[in-house]
């Protein structure tokens, strides 16, 4: 006779625990001791319990399925984000559909409500958008990262990004540079203000004149970046230093520089990314990691979908600068 196909309620019982414990087991949360962990294993194992996901779709009108929106897929930082998270899904047996905004705040609220059509179990968000109210009605948990969000509340995972910016400047600074420039996005995003106004609190706490034209606000994908260094470097004052606020805008940067044979130029990166510590100089950069955001976001997702409700957290992600090489270069003396 074929065996009843075993239940949470089972594997609870055999366990001598409750089924949301038995649960959070199963989906991987760390936070049960590790004898209930081992008994509830070990039911699992002599059970020989699967999880059902049809029944669990049915019961809660939702997929295995979450969502997570970005920017832009190919940015080293959300790239390796998105793998992060993928590498977390993939061990509680979810899917991840990954999705991106192409950086217009009017595409993300398409790409959210397509998502919520999906009934995608919860949500990933690196909003572009200055405007979310509109899912306070959202029928899954939502967890945002880069950038927390408006008028509503929910989970984040943040940087300090303004302290960040300030510690970039600070650290080319105590290399002997006064005049420095900075290369970030256009400040329609409220990570590009936060980033530029660390970097003018750095430069007036140390009684300099804040002076517009060493600030540079770009266009990353449309190769602005490489445009503006040139420029900057053509000045008649040119800057010592260059304080750049993303990765992309490194990678648009770096190239014009090493053309222009400027590599005596102090340089310091918001972000790292591949092959930054095999250039010459290595690049010196303020690390955020991109892998420890994503996991953070992961686990306070799915710690939600555990049926956990803990109060809503903004967590802020470790910041520290990396000495590479390029943000320790001292200025060039002139006669």
């Amino acid at each position: 006779m074929k065996r009843p196909r075993a239940r949470l309620r089972d594997v609870a019982e055999a366990a001598q625990t409750s089924t949301k414990t038995a649960s959070r087991v199963i989906n991987g949360d760390e936070r049960v001791s590790a004898a209930t962990r081992a008994r509830v294993e070990q039911a699992v194992v002599e059970l020989g319990y699967r999880p059902d996901p049809l029944a669990r779709s049915l019961r809660l009108g939702q997929d295995e399925t979450i969502g997570v929106v970005v920017d832009e897929v190919g940015d080293p930082f959300f790239a390796s984000v998105i793998g992060e998270i993928e590498r977390m899904a993939l061990d509680r047996g979810v899917s991840v559909i990954i999705a991106s905004t192409r950086r217009r705040a009017e595409r993300e609220r398409i790409v959210l409500d397509g998502l919520f059509q999906r009934r995608v179990a919860g949500l990933i968000i690196a909003s572009i958008s200055d405007d979310h109210a509109y899912l306070r009605t959202s029928s899954c948990p939502l967890v945002f990262i880069d950038r927390a969000a408006e008028d509503l509340a929910a989970d984040a995972v943040v940087v300090d990004d303004r302290g960040g910016a300030r510690m970039a400047v600070e650290h080319l600074m105590r290399h002997g540079h006064r005049r420095i420039a900075y290369i970030g996005d256009r400040l329609s995003t409220a990570t590009a203000r936060y980033r530029l106004a660390g970097y003018r609190d750095a430069i007036e706490a140390a009684g300099i004149a804040f002076d517009d034209d060493l600030v540079a606000q770009v266009e990353p994908a449309k190769g602005d970046a490489g445009v503006a260094v040139e420029a900057l470097l053509r000045m008649t004052d040119p800057p010592t230093a260059v304080f750049s606020a993303n990765t992309r805008c490194s990678l648009g940067s770096l190239p014009t520089i090493h053309r222009l044979r400027r590599t005596d130029l102090g340089f310091i990166s918001f972000g790292d990314f591949a092959m930054a510590d095999t250039l010459t100089p290595a690049i010196t950069i303020v690390d955020h990691s991109p892998e420890a955001i994503g996991r953070l976001a992961a686990e306070r997702l799915f710690s939600r979908l555990a049926g956990d409700e803990p109060p809503v957290e903004t967590i802020l992600a470790p910041l520290r600068v990396v000495p590479r090489g390029s943000g320790e270069l001292a200025p060039e003396v002139t006669a």
